[in-house]
């Protein structure tokens, strides 16, 4: 049996990666595929309870580092009981954030820097790495708009200032330039099936699925 497939959504608050990721799934499905979706942090039981611990509270809740510390363990219970069994087994799974959420939220966002999220990341996961990453990227006002209008303003991450979330678009788009083979940057100002559309292209042509 063939191994799955692994794509990644990210992106900044309100650039509509849930909604992407629903549509995606639709389409894989149509197509005979079957599909998984989880999101980080969370994705399996214990992750999801460590998911509690990051997105609630004050803003100024957790340094950094210890940020970045969870969610690694989250991520290392995701990849254990969610994401590897899923792919030895074939399927595809899609899941809303992954890795490069951690480096562009606690390297960037909250200047942890490059280098220590890296070496976190090789000591918990080694080399694996998705087959694809899909960055949704959208103008900061626009994006923290469109998630106040959601009805979001709940997640400490979506009331951290605007300094905050220039950063971390700035770190997605580094991160989609320094791998270009792995990266594609959706532009998610247009509408839902404009965006779909940008999405299925690159899946096509990144991952050999015919249209």
């Amino acid at each position: 049996m063939d191994a799955g497939k692994f794509i990644t959504f990210e992106g900044g608050e309100g650039a509509g990666k849930s909604t992407q990721v629903a549509l995606l799934a639709g389409y894989l499905r149509d197509r005979g595929n079957e599909v998984v979706l989880t999101r980080e942090p969370g994705g399996s039981p214990g992750a999801e309870q460590i998911r509690d611990l990051l997105v609630k509270g004050d803003i100024a809740r957790w340094e950094g580092i210890t940020e970045a510390l969870l969610n690694y363990a989250a991520r290392i219970e995701h990849l254990s009981k969610t994401v590897r069994p899923a792919l030895n087994d074939g399927q595809w799974v899609i899941s809303d954030r992954f890795a490069d959420s951690t480096m562009a939220y606690q390297g960037y966002g909250h200047g942890l820097g490059r280098e220590k999220v890296e070496t976190l990341h090789t000591w918990a996961l080694g080399d694996f790495a998705p087959d694809l990453t899909l960055i949704l990227d959208l103008d900061v006002e626009d994006g923290l708009k469109r998630a106040t209008d959601n009805g979001g303003g709940e997640d400490r991450y979506e009331r951290m200032d605007r300094d905050f979330h220039q950063r971390l678009r700035q770190g997605f788009l580094d991160i989609a330039a320094r791998e270009p083979q792995r990266c594609a940057v959706i532009d998610a100002a247009g509408s839902i099936e404009a965006v779909q559309e940008a999405i299925r292209e690159a899946v096509s042509s990144r991952l050999g699925l015919s249209r």
